[in-house]
């Protein structure tokens, strides 16, 4: 009996050191445990996605690929996969599963190695979210007192959903969402049975048992965990055996990031850390609406990237790129096309191997195609010279002399063979050091459809349709114009085409302006001095005026630049960017008022709350009457000047070239009330794109390449005339109303008490004195 009370007693001692023990082992282990904020308010690191307007993905910030996504939108066979090859007594524990450590314990002891873990699902989100991955048992103790302590605070679903999420799972995927999306070109919520196997088998060894990696390693884990969820009873016999059957796909789904829209991608990318921070853009996963339409972004890379093309091949021939020997072709021709599928379009040259020459052609391949380049299609090549026009310089006609054997060259498809076998031909390619723009914004809402910043962002991310600034020529006429038309002038005034000498007695020097083509016609009606460009006109009309009045013009438009007090900003020697040009113009499209380009539409936090909206923002420029007059006079330019080329669209466009000196910079604006486009040319060092590489020929070809494609998605539309005009027959000598006998003769807007009146008298030169003498003689000094 003494013995019995003994034993009592030292049972209850140990009981009661016991219970001491743990708690004193508990409140040791959790006396700086963290607290639950990182968990219960689960902000992980998103992916940031911009949508073009169509819904179409234009590219992806992000530091971790993770997208979130709740237990709806998953398959739901997704998280009975991850819980039977992870935690299968999920919804039975509290946060610790002491058999599954038992279970552990027991296998590891016999491996004598690390075999199993224990560690719930719930023990693995405290590991990952609020502890060190530190192996120790205080760090044990504490993830299982905080699993406990989770278990009572959130629900069994809202853990799972964060496990989910969170987990890494190879390949850079985190979550289960962008794993679906990297492993099988699928959304969570489109798995079968057996990919959500494969994705739960990857948690234990991501890297080990990745499918691109480890494939018969992955399929084996993958058969573990569906015997894991036939034997739960999770999935019947022959979903089962389906799934196990199953031949799983990998393919990984397209990151359309940097490629289409890579230069909008980027503008939209920098508005963003500007607006938020680089933090919230690359760990924010906000959804980002932008204006891009990939149908016109599309159009207008291949637009300029072809204009570009062209306008390098203008220049002359520059070499080959290289020459190889036989033995190290594979090299060159691994870059090519291997199918017939891998062809380029016209806008992007694949390089080719020269293996025979002849006087008449030259014979290549290029991938794993042969092809033909004819003599004739080496026109372009010649000696570099800026001082010569390629059509100054006769076409070339001996291949021989431009090319050899081993040679690597750039080529383009000219026509399919006409019968198998046959080699293609080609046009021969050289790549462009001249580089350019494009930016297109509709007048009626801001929104900005297309923007190119250059011919490839891989090469260059400077994006000059916005950062670039540079001379605009004479694509800044139409602000001189509208200026004169506010102040006295109409487009039926004339006006001396003359040769003019301005003296600067400060620098001890003369400027002497000229006109593009170096002749004069006397006295010109205005209009006709926009339409041919007329630098001496508009130099006369900025002398009359006062330059401070051009200036005012230009800022009230928009224009965001330093203008020098001198009548050389009258020829658009002030420096400019493409896109506020583009904007300053939108005065002239949408009736008097400039409205400021609008990329990103609307930004969304992950949790659905709006973060911004864009609305249009307007400004009063100028009145209608003198936005339509000027819209009628830049028509004009498009059917009788050097705006030609935008006839052939067939529709009512206005439009003005532009070229500074010595063909340095080249420029089309061009419009309809329903888009907007300019288009700029040039070297991004000052220096002589060549002769006639001008605004008309340079740029504005690109303008019609791009709009052709996209016209069609636009009602015919032209400017509608406000209340306060009235259209006048104008003979185009005087100015006068047209007669009879006129011999040329416009159709001409006015505001209402400036038409004339006096009918002209007869068609010669000599019938009608076309000003006062005296305003003439006062023109020519």
């Amino acid at each position: 009996m003494k013995t019995l009370k003994i034993l009592l007693i030292i049972f209850l001692i140990c009981v009661i050191a016991g219970i001491g023990g743990a708690i004193g082992l508990y409140n040791w282990a959790s006396k700086d445990l963290p607290g639950f904020k990182n968990i219960t308010d689960y902000n992980p690191p998103l992916v940031t996605t911009v949508y073009a307007k169509d819904n179409q993905v234009l590219g992806y910030f992000y530091k971790e690929k993770r997208f979130l996504v709740t237990l709806d939108q998953m398959s739901p066979w997704l998280p009975k996969a991850f819980l039977a090859a992870e935690d299968a007594s999920f919804y039975e524990h509290d946060g610790i599963d002491l058999t599954a450590i038992s279970r552990a314990f027991i296998a590891n002891m016999k491996a004598g190695r690390t075999k199993q873990g224990g560690s719930t699902i719930t023990q693995q989100i405290i590991k990952r979210l609020l502890l060190t991955s530190e192996k120790s048992y205080k760090r044990k103790l504490k993830e299982a007192i905080l699993a406990f302590r989770l278990e009572n605070y959130l629900t069994k679903e809202e853990i799972l959903t964060i496990y989910l999420n969170q987990i890494f799972l190879g390949a850079h995927s985190y979550g289960v969402e962008a794993a679906a999306r990297t492993y099988f070109a699928k959304h969570a919520k489109d798995l079968t049975i057996a990919e959500c196997a494969m994705l739960a088998g990857l948690p234990q060894a991501p890297s080990r048992y990745n499918p691109y990696r480890n494939w018969e390693l992955a399929k084996q884990r993958q058969r573990y965990v569906l015997q894991q969820l036939h034997n739960l009873g999770w999935i019947t016999t022959p979903q089962y055996r389906e799934a196990m059957a199953e031949r799983v796909e990998l393919k990984s789904m397209e990151d359309p990031s940097w490629k289409v829209g890579a230069y909008y991608l980027e503008e939209v990318r920098r508005w963003l850390i500007n607006q938020y921070g680089e933090e919230t853009v690359y760990n924010g996963g906000l959804t980002v609406t932008t204006a891009c339409d990939i149908k016109h972004q599309v159009s207008a890379e291949k637009a300029l990237r072809r204009g570009l093309l062209n306008s390098a091949k203008r220049r002359g021939w520059l070499g080959p790129i290289e020459n190889v020997i036989p033995g190290d072709s594979a090299r060159i021709l691994a870059e090519g096309p291997q199918t017939v599928e891998e062809f380029t379009e016209k806008d992007t040259p694949m390089k080719a191997w020269v293996t025979k020459v002849v006087k008449e052609k030259a014979m290549v391949r290029f991938g794993q195609f042969e092809g033909v380049i004819p003599i004739k299609n080496m026109w372009w090549v010649r000696e570099p010279n800026i001082k010569k026009s390629h059509e100054d310089v006769p076409d070339p006609t001996d291949a021989r002399k431009i090319l050899k054997k081993g040679d690597v060259i750039l080529v383009t498809i000219d026509k399919n063979p006409e019968r198998p076998g046959d080699p293609y031909t080609l046009d021969m390619e050289r790549e462009p050091l001249v580089e350019g723009a494009v930016f297109s914004v509709k007048p009626d809402t801001g929104e900005v459809p297309a923007l190119v910043g250059g011919y490839s962002f891989n090469k260059s991310q400077f994006n000059r349709a916005t950062q670039a600034k540079r001379q605009p020529g004479s694509a800044f006429k139409p602000i001189v114009y509208s200026t004169a038309i506010d102040n006295g002038f109409t487009p039926a005034s004339i006006l001396l085409d003359a040769p003019i000498v301005y003296a600067n007695d400060e620098q001890g020097k003369l400027w002497r302006p000229e006109n593009f083509e170096g002749t004069f016609d006397g006295p010109t009606l205005l209009r006709t001095a926009l339409v041919k460009s007329k630098n001496l006109v508009t130099i006369r009309i900025a002398q009359k005026l006062g330059i401070r009045k051009i200036i005012n013009r230009a800022k009230d438009m928009g224009l965001q630049t330093e203008f020098p007090e001198d009548l050389s900003v009258a020829l658009g020697s002030a420096v400019v960017t493409l896109e506020n040009l583009c904007e300053a113009y939108t005065a002239f499209a949408r009736g008097g008022s400039y409205i400021k380009p609008r990329t990103v539409l609307s930004v969304t936090s992950a949790w659905g709350d709006e973060m911004y909206t864009s609305v249009p923002e307007t400004v009063d420029a100028i009145s209608p009457q003198t936005a339509y007059i000027m819209a009628t006079l830049m028509k004009h330019v498009v059917q009788y000047g050097t705006g030609w080329r935008a006839r052939k669209l067939g529709r009512p466009l206005a439009g003005k070239t532009g070229t500074s000196n010595n063909e340095q910079d080249a420029w089309y604006m061009g419009y309809s009330p329903y888009l907007l486009t300019g288009v700029f040319v040039g070297f991004d060092e000052l220096k002589p794109m060549g002769k006639w590489e001008t605004g008309s020929r340079a740029a504005s070809s690109i303008w019609v390449d791009y709009r052709k494609d996209v016209e069609e998605d636009y009602p015919y539309q032209d400017f509608t005339q406000p209340p306060g005009i009235v259209m006048v027959r104008v003979d185009g000598t005087s100015g006068k109303l047209a007669s009879p006998s006129s011999t040329k003769e416009f159709f001409l807007p006015f505001k209402v008490g400036t038409e004339p009146t006096e009918m002209s008298r007869s068609g010669s030169s000599g019938g009608d004195a076309p000003a006062s003498a005296d305003d003439l003689f006062k023109q020519t000094f």
